[in-house]
């Protein structure tokens, strides 16, 4: 008789500066079925020794902290680990922050204020390839990335919402394919992603366009 496999628990990471913090999310974790923290360290340093050391499958970090804050430590880990998934679980959400930490190379970012199930979610969607931004801390991002973007820029993104192509986009804008290109080009830079339907999403959960 073939025994069934046991799931494998998505391992993860907790980096906080505050015991109280790391201990209820231990306890809230240990209440799940199909997650374990199997570190949990108090500043940057110790984190990129831990992740070399145990290579977890979720990063679960707070921004701030003594010496090697949260977005220095974000860059880091994803310098030395392109692949690494990290959910940013912080106290402050302002636009700046936020925009900082996503472009650093986090997968998400969840406010402590929030229900401890909105955390959990996140964590299965980051481990499952996903990015997790809620809305009401992606609309404190939206601006923030609005103003990185050129007004050019906004306009070949929400032609790419409407499924144009470069040639469809350069005919509208009365401009050559190649200038288009290069705007695209620009757009999936600025955002961080990595294709055309990765740049629409991301544009639609912070606000920059709306879909119809």
């Amino acid at each position: 008789m073939q025994k069934t496999p046991i799931p494998t628990k998505i391992r993860i990471l907790l980096v906080d500066d505050h015991m109280v913090i790391r201990m209820g999310l231990m306890t809230a974790v240990g209440d799940t079925s199909d997650m374990e923290i199997v570190a949990d360290v108090e500043s940057g340093h110790e984190a990129l020794e831990a992740y070399r050391r145990i290579r977890p499958d979720v990063v679960v970090l707070d921004l701030r902290m003594p010496g090697m804050d949260g977005i220095e430590t974000i860059r880091a880990l994803r310098d030395e680990n392109p692949g690494a998934r990290i959910l940013v679980f912080s106290n402050y959400a302002k636009g700046e922050e936020v925009y900082q930490a996503m472009k650093a190379g986090a997968s998400g970012f969840v406010v402590k204020e929030m229900a401890l199930d909105r955390l959990l979610e996140a964590i299965r969607k980051i481990h499952g390839g996903a990015q997790y931004v809620p809305p009401e801390v992606a609309a404190r991002v939206g601006e923030r990335l609005l103003a990185q973007l050129s007004p050019r820029e906004i306009d070949v993104l929400k032609q790419l919402a409407k499924g144009c192509s470069n040639k469809e986009i350069a005919s509208l804008l009365g401009v050559v394919e190649g200038t288009v290109k290069i705007h695209v080009a620009n757009i999936l830079s600025k955002l961080g992603v990595s294709d055309r339907t990765q740049a629409v999403v991301a544009a639609v959960k912070r606000g920059i366009v709306h879909l119809d």
